[in-house]
């Protein structure tokens, strides 16, 4: 790769005061980006031929990768450096971030157990006491399991009797996991680490040993090669991992992208989940009170979603969209647990329903227009009350042991701190346990929900946070964020940097799209395969709502999102680059004709389809797919690319080839940054370091944008021209 020397050049021209009447300040920074080669590859689909000129940038292990890698993270930490406020960003993200955060106690055997970050610890410690005592110890702390936070803990679960600890760490953000059993009296690691382990939960079986699921390795780079063949194993104490049995995905019939296991509360039961995709589940049974007992199916397709919640004795209880968009829950005997068999509990509504069961109680979470409404019910299916909750937000929570007297809940929106309540089963009755004392006044704050029409007629709920007392006069700075796929709903919740962005005047909103699980199967269906252009179409309709509102204007807008939400950024991007002054796609799907044959892709392709589907999928794909929609003489927004060099679910040559193509066909003074985290995955388990510079670079890359030479909550901030 050719080496070019990394120029970079501040170009300053006439300044003035900033009045409505007068010349704004020109201070835009002029990038020379590195050479980034063109190779000869095409690729031919239903006879049309794609060139794909940056595919070296998909050998995540060349060192001429690397070269590029280091080269544009050069490029793009000079130009982060001039921007004049990025140290105050970080010092109050810093400043908001250090404050005590404590989970929700749980009592696993003698002792009772719960996560606490001081306030920047990189990652949260788990303490302990005796349960009845009152002195508190460190059980497991993941800050001393690397010097930079970068190896982070992926799970803890204990067996039954409490006395064992199996818990899962990722390296440097990697899906791939190790798993470390611990005798928790001794804190002392008991056998041989397990390798390999992906996409798993851990499910013990009693006290002898647990289930978790893997791939084989696979040839190349285990940060990009396909796995698409998930093994459920079962791992007996004392034994080797070589010795761990096979329970299920070993033969071409048992072939799926994702399998998971799990037993039930008492034991008995050990069901099965084989995936195909995102969506859509098998269901088997396995009864373990029976030696060698047979491996039952409940479920022989993928056509829907069912998931066990609960035994009593033989009687099941399950939740399903089997013939219910918005879910149900249904029970059956498992001596016969066809569905044909199976009897409504809690019927569907209109409300989508998910599920908690805990103190001998079902918990019915449902949301309304995305926010939180939860029922109690009994075991006989009667309804016991309504919890009355804090506000209007989400519930999260109400989840335990069958024995458990007192329960916990966590309740946020996007201007209330997260805080934890207890919960009384028996009375209904809850009290706030934990409430942070973080500097955020939320009386200062308002988030209100509006419903706007998209471009089809579809009415599309958005909620709006900002500060009080903001004018509505076109020039906001503000952040429009979304996802848009996989059933996951935008439910509002607090977030630290968020508050950051609000306390400058920004504005803050999330509208709650197609694609997404707010609504049911319907709505998720609504925004996949040749349906995916609705997502797009909703978020373009919320970012005109807003700039018909006058709650922010073109150049004053800012849009982000994350894997999907990524997808989403970059398409929007490209079909409307006059819509947005900024862009920031983070770790995005932007390669739509070849992400499935990157890690475990393929499993997305009920969302996406995939080019190989048929012609037409081929061609809806490659119209909207942001890597190939990058035009000559099209002036882009300003755009920040982020993603971390060891994410292997989204692999970060999406990311790559996305900022090579807008880098060579960019039109105009906008920048098209990539910055590029080392040692870090796809965002679970990322130090609080990290976490805390990255958001000072893309608030700073926003406002830096929009024209702000200062912070805008400065008397009389200037605006650059």
């Amino acid at each position: 790769m050719k080496k070019l020397a990394l120029a970079m050049v501040v170009l300053t021209t006439i300044t003035a005061c900033k009045n409505e009447n007068e010349l704004k300040k020109s201070n835009a920074i002029a990038v020379t980006y590195p050479e980034t080669k063109t190779v000869d590859t095409v690729d031919t689909y239903f006879g049309v031929q794609v060139n794909d000129p940056y595919r070296w940038l998909e050998d995540d292990r060349s060192e001429e990768t690397g070269a590029w890698v280091k080269a544009q993270n050069q490029v793009t930490g000079d130009y982060l450096a001039q921007i004049p406020y990025r140290q105050e960003l970080k010092d109050r993200l810093t400043e908001i971030w250090n404050y005590e955060k404590i989970g929700a106690p749980f009592v696993e055997g003698d002792y009772t157990y719960y996560y606490k970050n001081d306030g920047l610890q990189n990652q949260s410690v788990i303490y302990r006491k005796k349960t009845g005592e009152d002195n508190d110890e460190i059980f497991l702390d993941p800050n001393t399991f690397s010097k930079d936070g970068t190896i982070s803990l992926g799970g803890l679960n204990f067996s039954k009797n409490g006395k064992l600890a199996a818990y899962q760490i990722s390296e440097g953000g990697s899906d791939w996991r190790k798993v470390i059993i611990l005798d928790v009296d001794t804190k002392k690691q008991i056998e041989d680490t397990l390798v390999d382990v992906k996409f798993s939960g851990i499910s013990w079986k009693d006290n002898d040993g647990f289930y978790y699921s893997s791939y084989d390795k696979p040839k190349g780079s285990e940060l990009s090669a396909k796995t698409d063949q998930h093994k459920l194993f079962y791992h007996k104490l004392g034994t080797s991992q070589k010795q761990d049995q096979l329970i299920y995905g070993g033969t071409a019939e048992q072939k799926h992208r994702y399998v998971g296991g799990g037993v039930t509360e008492d034991g008995k039961y050990l069901f099965i989940y084989p995936r195909s995709s995102t969506s859509g589940t098998k269901l088997l049974m396995q009864d373990l009170s029976q030696p060698n007992g047979k491996m039952i199916t409940i479920l022989d397709n993928t056509d829907t979603d069912t998931s066990v919640i609960e035994n009593v004795g033989s009687t099941l209880y399950l939740i399903t969209n089997k013939n219910a968009p918005n879910q149900k829950i249904v029970t059956v005997d498992a001596s016969n647990p066809s569905p044909e068999n199976w009897k409504d509990f809690i019927p569907e509504t209109e409300n989508v329903l998910s599920v908690s069961t805990g103190g001998g109680y079902i918990f019915a979470r449902y949301m309304v227009d995305a926010v939180s409404k939860v029922l109690q019910y009994d075991y006989d299916g009667k309804l016991n009350r309504e919890i009355k909750l804090p506000g209007v937000g989400s519930a999260g929570g109400f989840g335990g042991k069958k024995e458990d007297k007192t329960l916990y809940f966590s309740f946020s929106n996007y201007i209330t701190p997260g805080t934890i309540y207890t919960l009384n089963p028996e009375s209904g009755v809850s009290a706030v346990y934990k409430k942070p004392a973080i500097d955020f006044n939320a009386d200062n704050f308002e988030s209100k929900q509006i419903f706007y029409t998209s471009k089809d007629g579809t009415k599309i709920p958005m909620i709006i946070s900002y500060k009080k007392g903001v004018k509505l006069d076109g020039k906001n700075p503000t952040i429009l964020y979304s996802y848009g796929g996989f059933n996951i709903s935008m439910t509002p919740g607090f977030n630290i940097a968020n508050a950051v962005w609000m306390e400058q005047g920004g504005i803050y909103a999330v509208p709650n799209i197609r694609g997404g699980g707010e609504y049911g199967k319907k709505w998720h269906d609504a925004g996949t395969k040749k349906e995916k252009q609705n997502v797009f179409d909703d978020f373009i309709a919320a970012a005109e709502y807003l700039i018909d509102n006058k709650y922010t204007s073109s150049d004053y807008l800012a849009i982000r999102g994350g894997s999907n939400g990524g997808l989403l950024v970059g398409a929007t991007m490209t079909q409307r680059p006059d819509l947005m002054k900024v862009a920031l796609p983070a770790v995005g799907v932007l390669d739509m004709l070849r992400y499935h044959t990157f890690t475990s892709g393929a499993g997305w392709a009920y969302d996406y389809g995939t080019s190989e589907d048929d012609k037409e999928m081929f061609e809806y794909l490659k119209g909207y797919s942001p890597i190939h929609n990058v035009k000559e003489g099209v002036a882009y927004p300003a755009t920040m690319i982020t993603t971390g060099d060891h994410d292997d679910r989204v692999v970060p040559a999406h990311s790559f080839k996305f900022a090579a193509e807008l880098q060579s066909k960019q039109t105009g003074d906008n920048p098209t940054l990539i910055r590029i985290e080392t040692d870090a995955g796809h965002g679970a388990g990322t130090p609080v370091s990290k976490t805390i510079e990255e958001y000072a670079d893309i608030f700073g890359f926003t406002l830096y944008n929009m024209g702000y030479e200062v912070l805008p909550n400065k008397t009389n901030a200037k605006i650059k021209g």
